[in-house]
């Protein structure tokens, strides 16, 4: 008996005449459209919480309660301080006024009549100097007492008119900052989380709610400062996700942020879906290659077979140094050491 030892084929590849891309590489997260962090205008007491995790809220919707009875007293006391100061109230001062002013008006009539008397009997040689004298006097005295309480009217008029202004302004003050009180929603969107409870004290820097687009969303990505210079508005973008294995999904340059990060040397860029996954929720990771340019007829291998950045392992089993040329995250072009027709094998097999 005979035995035949078969020797088991090993798979292998050969390279690929094709389009092939190159690409950017950046990595990032997802986050609804217009997404932003709720925050306190004012420190106090969480008194109501409005709205719960996963709501939809329409701008302007009240979201949270601030407690603090320094305020209410406040709008109250301003509220007071109006009705006191308004000319309504102030009534009486001013009809006492304007009666004096009757009054002073009527003796300044009084006293011209008896002083244009006086200088016609002045002028028949009937009377004194004296008494003429008097009675200019008397006109004069009335007409600076009538003058003087025009002049009060006048100034308790303004003085009313500015208290009365001033104090209403004070309560419009007042009544804007208990608003503050109230956190609102500062766009349509969806409520997707809640980072406090009742009866937590909180202050102008404490985030109370993350809230975004219920609908829309983005992929916010990392760039690095040395490959940011060939990143465009417009550029296509393919993105990756760990939700959606093996799948691709496309995107759009729609925004670049001009400033670097220190820390990180990177800057951030928003990406729009043109094809986006049915389902997405913000802070979901991605992985991305925003496209700069295409190579037409390009041999390429995929990357899985590349030792390195310059070997591939042949069908003998032999290492052979080969020429890169541009690479995506699928595969990678042969320029040199490698023709069309050959075999090459997959690492470690």
């Amino acid at each position: 008996m005979s035995v035949f030892a078969c020797r088991r084929a090993t798979p292998g590849t050969r390279p690929v005449i094709e389009n092939i891309s190159e690409s950017v590489y950046a990595s990032g997260r997802i986050k609804s459209k217009n997404q932003y962090q709720v925050y306190a205008a004012v420190g106090g007491l969480i008194q109501k919480i409005l709205v719960s995790e996963g709501d939809v809220v329409k701008k302007g919707d009240p979201l949270f309660v601030i407690g603090n009875e320094t305020s209410r007293l406040n709008t109250e006391n301003a509220k007071l301080a109006a009705d006191f100061a308004d000319r309504n109230t102030n009534g009486d001062r001013l009809r006492e006024l304007q009666g004096a002013i009757q009054t002073a008006k009527s003796r300044m009539i009084n006293d011209s009549i008896l002083l244009v008397r006086q200088r016609g009997l002045w002028a028949q040689q009937i009377g004194s100097k004296v008494e003429l004298e008097q009675r200019e006097l008397a006109y004069t005295a009335s007409v600076n007492n009538y003058e003087a309480a025009v002049f009060r009217y006048r100034d308790l008029e303004k003085q009313l008119d500015f208290a009365a202004a001033q104090s209403k302004k004070l309560l419009a003050i007042s009544k804007n900052m208990a608003q503050d009180y109230v956190i609102r929603s500062q766009t349509d969107g969806r409520v997707y989380s809640i980072d406090r409870e009742v009866g937590e004290i909180v202050g102008t820097q404490s985030p109370l709610a993350v809230i975004g687009d219920a609908e829309d969303f983005v992929a916010e990505l990392q760039v690095d400062e040395n490959d940011i210079v060939r990143i465009q508005k417009g550029q296509r973008v393919l993105l990756t996700l760990d939700s959606y294995k093996n799948q691709v999904f496309e995107a759009v340059v729609s925004r670049i942020d001009p400033i670097m990060n220190e820390v990180s040397r990177t800057f951030t860029i928003e990406a729009e879906f043109t094809d986006r996954p049915p389902v997405l929720y913000p802070n979901l990771t991605t992985e991305a290659n925003i496209l700069i340019r295409v190579k037409e007829n390009a041999m390429t291998i995929p990357r899985s077979y590349l030792v390195g950045d310059s070997v591939v392992i042949m069908e003998n089993r032999e290492p052979r140094k080969v020429v890169t040329g541009l690479k995506d995250y699928l595969k990678v072009e042969i320029t040199e050491g490698l023709n069309k027709d050959e075999t090459i094998l997959q690492p470690n097999q």
